[in-house]
């Protein structure tokens, strides 16, 4: 494997020998600054023949196809199909060598498999994706039964700088009054940091996901990650997953 793409994360979970995943970093890319390096977001601004060269770059490594999305902040979840990008915030598959993609620069990645190893599909929880019920949908389109399920938490802005107003923490609320657990009074008036880990965590339980790993991991104060919030015009890392033959 290269040097650079060694920095890559593989996730430490007991998903079957089958599954594969893995979460790309800034590292091995041709984008230039402040897209530096392995940006592979479309649609920031960058120089779309460098992200051609970073997309043709993981694909030449992993060996398998990505189905990109089209990302919006919603719930839609789609078939993963490399030949075409859906408008959708989650996919899942049961197809060999077809990689459920998403891509994040903050909001939470998060990766799923079955016990039997026949399925996966992965989710992009961003605060509004995850209050709306991204990841509900995605299970109900993987349609496995829960305790066969195993979830895993990738790189996610933490606790520590997801600022957010009072009505983002209204909102989770009156869904699941516990995640009043995951909010924290700001330095500043009026305003919360949020715990988007377990704020992900409450809404799986609920469904009754509790094999849940990974986590951890702040975009905003790692720089092997790209992140929005600490600046605004930056790339995308993508998180994977497949089934190998």
């Amino acid at each position: 494997m290269s040097s650079w793409a060694q920095d890559w994360l593989a996730p430490q979970w007991p998903a079957p020998a089958r599954v594969r995943a893995c979460v790309t970093t800034r590292a091995g890319g041709v984008s230039l600054a402040p897209f530096d390096s392995l940006n592979l977001g479309d649609h920031v601004d960058d120089d779309p023949v460098a992200v051609a060269k970073n997309r043709q770059r993981l694909v030449s490594l992993l060996g398998c196809k990505p189905a990109w999305l089209r990302q919006v902040h919603g719930i839609a979840v789609a078939p993963a199909d490399p030949g075409q990008v859906a408008e959708a915030d989650a996919s899942w598959t049961s197809r060999p060598r077809v990689a459920c993609t998403i891509m994040t620069a903050d909001c939470l990645p998060v990766l799923f498999c079955d016990r039997a190893g026949t399925r996966v599909a992965a989710a992009h929880a961003g605060w509004r994706g995850l209050v709306g019920g991204v990841l509900e949908a995605t299970l109900d389109a993987l349609a496995v039964p829960a305790d066969q399920l195993l979830a895993w938490f990738g790189p996610a802005i933490g606790p520590g700088a997801f600022e957010v107003g009072a009505e983002v923490r209204e909102a989770f609320i009156a869904v699941h009054p516990q995640a009043s657990e995951a909010f924290s009074a700001s330095v500043n008036p009026g305003r919360y940091m949020a715990d988007i880990y377990q704020l992900a965590r409450i809404r799986l339980a609920a469904r009754g996901v509790t094999a849940i790993f990974g986590g951890g991991l702040c975009t905003y104060s790692d720089p092997r990650f790209y992140s929005y919030r600490r600046a605004s015009r930056t790339g995308r890392f993508a998180s994977l997953i497949w089934l190998a033959d």
